[in-house]
């Protein structure tokens, strides 16, 4: 099992109480995957760049996994066939940072 941190942006058009369904389902979706998830963090509203899927905000959800690697690609590929979910970013966790030569 590996420490992952798990960053997804929700589309801002539903309600408050939408977006507490979405992270239920993605906690939901990381349990049925044998994941464990060690923290989460609402992050709230930003604003982007550059309009992704004709939204120009999005609100932010911030977690820390612990998962076997088998089961990221699932996980992944669970949250692209999310209706409300924009993006979606899961990366590994360094355990410790790089040291300086």
């Amino acid at each position: 099992m590996n420490n992952y941190e798990l960053m997804l942006i929700v589309n801002p058009q539903i309600s408050d109480a939408e977006i507490g369904e979405v992270v239920e389902k993605a906690k939901k979706i990381l349990t049925d995957e044998k994941a464990e998830v060690l923290a989460e963090d609402r992050l709230g509203r930003k604003k982007f760049a550059h309009a992704v899927k004709k939204n120009r905000d999005g609100f932010y959800v911030y977690m820390k996994v612990k998962a076997s690697p088998e089961s990221v690609k699932n996980i992944k590929h669970s949250f692209g066939l999310q209706e409300h979910v924009l993006r979606s970013m899961m990366m590994k966790a360094n355990a410790e940072p790089a040291k300086k030569a």
